[in-house]
């Protein structure tokens, strides 16, 4: 369930922040990839995001977003509205808010890519590796690069999550989407599907796909129209 709060501290050096939720005992730690909109993250600023619980280090704030960039309260107007003896209270009575209809839909993700149409999708990229193999269009090193490559990719997606469980420094996106370009996408779907990772956030899954599209056709036409190996 989508959760309201307050934005109390920001370290704009490193990229990350803490919320306060009245209904959580600690501060909802989150990070600027995690920050949605044009409005940068700030103190002060009432934002709406999902609430998740991982590696007992705490809460951690997913998909967050500024509610009214209109309505914003000041920084110091926020740390007096939090300091007073009332709010105080509040923080330890008062339950989050819910979203509104209006938030949960800007936040609501795309529906994914179908389980039966992305395994169909591997299968066919896997039969094509195959048989390039067979004919000699591609040459026999790649039996044991793709699968390499793949699980290089699987651990980079783990290696990601893990650092942002510990709020750590993270693995570019930009790596990510490099390895799935150069043929490790199928590991990447995998780690989206086991991990729970990268699989809500919509830019991130477009350019993913756009990979996937382009080392696809990429693939293809090597096969179509590349001769075979010498001794193939």
């Amino acid at each position: 369930m989508r959760k309201t709060g307050t934005i109390v501290r920001w370290v704009d050096a490193r990229g990350f922040g803490f919320i306060r939720c009245p209904s959580t005992p600690a501060e909802v730690f989150f990070h600027v990839r995690d920050f949605r909109g044009a409005q940068p993250p700030s103190v002060g600023l009432a934002v709406v995001f999902d609430e998740i619980h991982l590696g007992g280090k705490g809460p951690r704030a997913m998909a967050v977003e500024a509610i009214h960039a209109s309505a914003r309260p000041t920084a110091s107007q926020a740390t007096h509205a939090l300091s007073t003896p009332r709010a105080a209270s509040a923080r330890r009575a008062a339950p989050c808010q819910a979203a509104g209809d209006n938030n949960q839909a800007q936040g609501a993700e795309p529906t994914p890519v179908g389980l039966t149409v992305a395994l169909a999708l591997i299968f066919l990229w896997t039969v094509g590796i195959a048989w390039g193999l067979w004919t000699g269009r591609l040459p026999g090193p790649v039996l044991f690069a793709a699968p390499l490559l793949n699980l290089a990719t699987f651990y980079a997606y783990w290696k990601d999550k893990y650092a942002a469980q510990r709020r750590r420094w993270r693995t570019q996106e930009d790596t990510l989407h490099l390895l799935s370009l150069l043929g490790g996408w199928p590991g990447a779907w995998a780690a989206q599907q086991v991990l729970r990772h990268k699989s809500r956030k919509t830019r991130f899954r477009i350019t993913y796909w756009g990979t996937v599209a382009l080392n696809s056709l990429g693939l293809a036409l090597w096969l179509v129209w590349s001769p075979a190996f010498p001794g193939a």
